[in-house]
């Protein structure tokens, strides 16, 4: 038993790892959640976890998912590349969060993100 334990823990830490956006989707009212992440493998399970347990507080995800339940979510990778080739991380996934919020516009009545700071104060609009 303890080798098999062993030897299970080895093959996990020899898988590699990715990185990449994911993407968390309401069925119900088909609003998105989108984040960059540093391991799309375990991302799922985290969400579900901080969910259940109330994490997000009063965000409107965490609204959602209480008044709809687990079974009205999908998590889905959007696009993954092994961590391998990455030398700055936070930077990598920051720019990534970047491109994907500006094609998918995740916020407002769409969906559950919070606009970027850029965004909220557009010159433009002034």
């Amino acid at each position: 038993m303890k080798q098999d334990r062993k030897a299970i823990i080895q093959a996990y830490k020899v898988q590699p790892t990715y990185y990449g956006v994911i993407q968390i989707t309401n069925t119900v009212n088909h609003k998105i959640y989108i984040d960059a992440v540093p391991n799309t493998k375990n991302r799922w399970v985290f969400y579900k976890l901080n969910l259940n347990n109330h994490f997000y507080g009063q965000s409107a995800l965490q609204a959602d998912w209480d008044k709809y339940g687990e079974a009205a979510f999908e998590f889905d990778v959007l696009w993954q590349k092994k961590t391998d080739d990455v030398l700055n991380m936070r930077a990598e996934l920051k720019s990534l969060k970047q491109k994907w919020f500006a094609k998918l516009q995740p916020f407002g009545p769409r969906g559950y993100n919070t606009p970027p700071k850029e965004l909220l104060n557009d010159p433009e609009e002034k």
